[in-house]
C-alpha cells in the first residue's frame, strides 16, 4: 500500500491530485490517499522557515505526513522541521516552474525525491503578458475605470494620449523560456519585431524563431515595450533598475509578469509622472500584496492585477496532470520526469529511464 498525500489549496485542489494520481497509477497498485487543504489563494504565501513562497502551515502538515509515502502540493512548506517528522516520506512532487517551497539540502538529507512542474503555466502567463501590453498601450483599463464612475474620455483620442500598436512596434523580451517564447510567437503574428535577452537561451534556436538575440541595454534602447520573463535569482534581481530604466524611449511601456524582484520599483512612480515611462503593467509586486500607501497605486497609466497570469483552470489541471505522472513513475520505480535533487535518486535506487 503507497499512501499519498494531496496536499493542494484553493487552485490546485486535493481533489485534483487526487483524481489525476488514480487515474495515471496502474489500477493494481494498491492506493491510500489523505487531503489536506491549504489556504492559498485567499491567504497569501511567503517564505516559511528555510522555503519561500508557501501557505504558512506546518503544524498542519506534520500532523498529515505520518505514515506518508508520496506528497504531491503546490504550497506546502517542506522545511528542515517537517522532513524531521516524516520518516516515511520518499517522494515530494510541486506543480510549479520550481520547488521553492522545500528546502532542497533537508529533502536530499532525508532521503527524498522532489519533483517539479516546468512549463506548467507557460500559456496562460503568455496570453497574459500579451493582454497586460494591449491594456496598458490602449489605456483599456483606465478607460474603462472612468466610464464606470460617469466619465467620457473622449480625451484618450486625441492624438497626444492615444497608445500605439504592436504591428510594427519592436518589443524587448527579458527572458526566452516557455513563457517568452510563446509570447514571442504572439507577438510577431501580430506584426512586431521581437527582440530578446537571455544569456542562458540558445541563441540559434530564438533565431530560426525569427526573433532577434541582443544584449540587454540594446533591447531597452530600441524596444518601445519591454515585458519581463526571466527567473529570478540573486544575479537577476533588480535586473532593471533606475540605471537601466532610462535607458528605455520616452513614452515607452513596461510589463511584469514574471517575479516582482526583477526590477526596482522605486524609480517608477517619477518615471510615469514624468512621462518617460508611457505605461506601466504589472502581475508581480516587491512586496505582495502591495501596502496601502504604495506609490504605484496613484501614479498614471498603471495597469495592476494580483499575481494572476497564470490563473487558468488548465493550468492547475495540467499542473495536477504532470505531478500524476511523476507519481506514477515512481511507483513504478523511476525516477520523475523533472528532479530538483538527483543526488538522492542512488538511494531510493530509481531508474532513469
Amino acid at each position: 500500500m503507497i499512501r499519498i498525500l494531496s496536499a493542494g489549496d484553493h487552485f490546485v485542489t486535493p481533489e485534483l491530485f487526487t483524481s489525476e494520481i488514480t487515474r495515471c497509477v496502474d489500477d493494481r497498485v494498491p492506493l491510500a490517499f489523505s487531503e489536506l487543504l491549504l489556504p492559498w489563494p485567499h491567504e497569501p504565501f511567503g517564505a516559511v522557515g528555510t522555503v519561500d513562497e508557501a501557505s504558512d502551515r506546518v503544524d498542519d502538515l506534520i500532523a498529515a505526513l505520518p505514515g506518508i509515502e508520496v506528497a504531491v502540493t503546490q504550497m506546502a512548506p517542506f522545511t528542515p522541521e517537517v522532513f524531521a517528522s516524516a520518516p516515511d516520506l520518499r517522494m515530494i512532487g510541486v506543480c510549479r516552474g520550481g520547488p521553492v517551497n522545500v528546502d532542497l539540502d533537508a529533502a536530499t538529507a532525508a532521503g527524498v525525491v522532489v519533483s517539479f512542474a516546468p512549463g506548467r503555466n507557460a500559456q496562460a502567463a503568455a496570453e497574459f503578458a500579451v493582454g497586460l501590453m494591449l491594456s496598458a498601450m490602449r489605456r483599456i483599463v483606465v478607460s474603462d475605470a472612468e466610464l464606470k464612475r460617469g466619465v467620457w474620455r473622449g480625451d484618450l483620442y486625441s492624438f497626444e494620449n492615444v497608445g500605439g500598436e504592436l504591428d510594427g512596434s519592436t518589443v524587448g523580451l527579458v527572458g526566452y523560456g516557455a513563457i517568452g517564447r510563446i509570447v514571442a510567437k504572439v507577438l510577431r503574428a501580430f506584426g512586431a519585431t521581437v527582440l530578446t535577452y537571455d544569456p542562458f537561451a540558445d541563441a540559434s534556436i530564438i533565431e530560426r524563431d525569427g526573433v532577434q538575440v541582443v544584449e540587454l541595454e540594446e533591447l531597452l534602447r530600441r524596444s518601445s515595450v519591454v515585458s519581463l520573463h526571466a527567473r529570478l535569482t540573486e544575479e537577476s534581481h533588480h535586473l532593471l533598475d533606475a540605471e537601466r530604466l532610462a535607458l528605455m524611449p520616452r513614452g515607452a511601456v513596461l510589463v511584469n509578469s514574471a517575479r516582482g524582484g526583477l526590477l526596482d520599483y522605486a524609480p517608477l512612480p517619477e518615471l510615469l509622472r514624468s512621462g518617460q515611462l508611457g505605461a506601466l503593467a504589472l502581475d508581480v509586486y516587491d512586496i505582495e500584496p502591495p501596502p496601502a500607501d504604495w506609490p504605484l497605486l496613484t501614479a498614471p497609466n498603471v495597469v495592476l492585477s494580483p499575481h494572476l497570469a497564470g490563473a487558468t483552470k488548465q493550468t492547475a489541471e495540467r499542473a495536477a496532470r504532470i505531478v500524476a505522472s511523476d507519481v506514477e513513475r515512481y511507483v513504478a520505480g523511476f525516477a520523475p520526469t523533472h528532479v530538483a535533487n538527483p543526488d538522492v535518486l542512488a538511494r531510493l535506487s530509481l531508474q532513469l529511464s
